[in-house]
C-alpha cells in the first residue's frame, strides 16, 4: 500500500497588563494542525530535570507595544543570568514538529499481478516596558524591587509584595495598566510568598533591535514546584483561551497533576475531502472532546522521543535548536550528536477558564515513553478499472469502508452525515456498492 505524508495549515494564561483590548499571554501537512487554528493560543515550552525548570514564553501580544507589560510569578528571585531573549521559531519548530496532522494512503490495484502490487507498496514519504514610584512610597505599598534588568528588547523587574492591593497600585503608579481583577488574581501567589517576574518592552532597544514582533522570555530556576500559573491569564481574558505546552523531558510523558490528561481521539480513517478541511476539521473535533470532558481535562497531542518521527510533520529538532529552546543536559562533549534521542516531547493542549479550571497547572513526569500521535488517516480509493472478481470484492468493502468514515468524522465533530456523505461525492455510501463507475469504452484505452 503507497502512502504518503502531506505539509498543512494549527501558555499559559499569566498577566498580560495592557489595555482591555489586549490579548492574554502566550497563548500543513494537507495537514498539520498548528496553533494558528485556534484564537488567543499562548504557547509555553517547559523543560524540566529534577528540580531545573527552563520556560520559555513564546508572546503573541497584539496591540500598541507602549501597553505590553507581562508579571509572572516566579518561586525565586532571578539572577541576570537566568533570563534571556530567545528566538520565536525554535517554538515554531516545535509546533510544526508536533502538531495533529494528516497522512494520505493509497490502495493498490486489486486486479494487478501480484509483483505489481509488491512494488506499488514500498513507501514513499513526504517531508514530511517605567516610571518609578520612589523607594518611601514602595515602602508604603509593602512593594520591594529587588532586582532590575534590561535584556535585550525588555526592561525586567523582580518583585516581592506583602499585600495584592499594594502591589497591584504600585503598578498602576508605575504606569502599566492593569485589568480590573488584577489584584485579586495576584492574591494567592503572595500568600505562597512567590516573587514576581515584570517585563516591559524598552522601545529604543526594541527599535535598534530592528524585530517587527516581540521575542520570547527564557527563564531558567530550579524549584520543586513544577506548574503554571494560569490563574492571572483569566484576570484580562475575554473567554476561554487556548494553551499548547511543550514539555520536554529526558524521562517520559509529561502529564497534570491536579487535573485530568487525557488522549485526543487518535487514528481514525477519514472522508478523503477531510484534506480540504483540516482548518475546520481538527477545531470541531478538539471542541467536542473538550466538551465531553466537561471542559476540565488536558489533551495530550503528542509523545514522542524527539530523535525520529514517523510519519514526520517536520524534520526533528536539532541539538543546538533543543539548547536554545532550554533542553541543558545534552552531552557537551558530542553537541551534533544524540541530541534527539534524550529527549522526550509531551504535547498539551488545554482550553481554559476561571469556572472549569480554578487552579493553577501542576505537572509531574512520568517514566511513560509510549509514543503518541494526533494521527488522521485518509485512504484514497482505486480509480482504475475492477473487472476482476477481487476488484467485485473491493468495491463491496470499500462501501462500508466509506460508510465508516463518514460515522467517524460525524462523531468526532457533530457535522451532519447527510452533508458529510454529501461531500465524499463518488466516495460515499452506495456509489461503490452500486457498482461504481462502468468500464471505459475500449477505444478510449486503445491508444493511451
Amino acid at each position: 500500500m503507497r502512502f504518503r505524508v502531506l505539509a498543512a495549515g494549527m501558555t499559559a494564561g499569566f498577566l498580560t497588563l495592557a489595555a482591555p483590548a489586549a490579548e492574554a499571554f502566550c497563548g500543513f501537512y494537507v495537514g498539520k494542525a498548528d496553533t494558528s487554528l485556534f484564537n488567543e493560543a499562548s504557547q509555553v515550552v517547559l523543560v524540566r530535570d529534577g528540580e531545573r525548570t527552563v520556560i520559555t514564553m513564546s508572546n503573541d501580544y497584539k496591540g500598541e507595544l507602549t501597553d505590553f507589560a507581562l508579571v509572572v510569578p516566579v518561586p525565586v528571585v532571578l539572577e541576570r543570568e537566568q533570563i534571556h531573549v530567545g528566538e520565536r521559531k525554535y517554538v515554531e519548530r516545535l509546533d510544526a514538529y508536533s502538531a495533529p496532522r494528516l497522512v494520505e494512503y493509497f490502495d493498490e490495484d486489486p486486479c494487478a499481478p501480484p509483483m505489481a502490487r509488491l512494488q506499488d507498496a514500498l513507501p514513499s514519504v513526504g517531508a514530511p516596558e517605567g516610571a518609578r514610584v520612589d523607594a518611601v512610597r514602595r515602602k508604603s505599598l509593602g512593594v520591594t524591587v529587588e532586582a532590575e534588568y534590561t535584556i535585550g528588547e525588555y526592561d525586567i523587574v523582580l518583585l516581592s509584595a506583602k499585600e495584592s492591593s499594594g502591589l497591584e497600585t504600585w503598578l498602576r503608579e508605575s504606569g502599566y495598566k492593569i485589568p480590573p481583577r488584577a489584584a485579586k488574581a495576584l492574591e494567592p501567589y503572595i500568600k505562597q510568598d512567590m516573587k514576581f517576574f515584570v517585563a516591559r518592552v524598552n522601545l529604543k532597544e526594541h527599535k535598534s533591535q530592528g524585530f517587527n514582533y516581540l521575542r520570547p522570555l527564557q527563564m531558567a530556576y530550579e524549584s520543586k514546584k513544577f506548574m503554571l500559573p494560569i490563574r492571572l491569564g483569566m484576570a484580562n481574558a475575554k473567554g476561554p483561551q487556548d494553551l499548547v505546552i511543550y514539555a520536554m523531558t529526558r524521562q517520559g510523558r509529561v502529564e497534570s497533576s491536579n487535573y485530568r490528561t487525557v488522549k485526543i481521539p487518535s487514528n481514525m480513517d477519514l472522508p478523503v475531502f477531510v484534506k480540504e478541511e483540516f482548518k475546520q476539521f481538527y477545531p470541531a473535533l478538539f471542541e467536542k472532546a473538550h466538551a465531553r470532558e466537561e471542559k476540565r481535562a488536558l489533551f495530550t497531542e503528542y509523545v514522542w522521543d524527539m530523535g525520529w518521527c514517523d510519519p514526520c510533520a517536520a524534520d526533528p529538532l536539532s541539538p543546538q535548536e533543543l539548547r536554545a529552546l532550554g533542553v541543558f543536559w545534552l552531552d557537551e562533549r558530542n553537541p551534533t550528536m544524540g541530541g534527539g534521542s534524550q529527549v522526550v516531547l509531551t504535547r498539551l493542549h488545554a482550553r481554559y477558564d476561571g469556572e472549569h479550571f480554578p487552579e493553577d497547572l501542576v505537572f509531574q513526569v512520568t517514566s511513560d515513553r509510549q509514543n503518541f500521535q494526533a494521527r488522521y488517516v485518509l485512504r484514497h480509493a482505486f480509480k482504475g478499472e475492477l473487472s476482476c472478481e477481487a476488484g467485485k470484492q473491493y468495491l463491496k468493502a470499500l462501501d462500508n469502508r466509506h460508510q465508516q468514515e463518514a460515522e467517524t468524522l460525524a462523531n468526532l465533530t457533530g457535522w451532519d452525515l447527510g452533508t458529510i456523505t454529501k461531500k465524499m461525492g463518488d466516495d460515499a455510501p452506495g456509489k461503490k456498492a452500486a457498482g461504481g463507475k462502468p468500464p471505459e469504452p475500449w477505444y478510449r484505452r486503445l491508444w493511451r
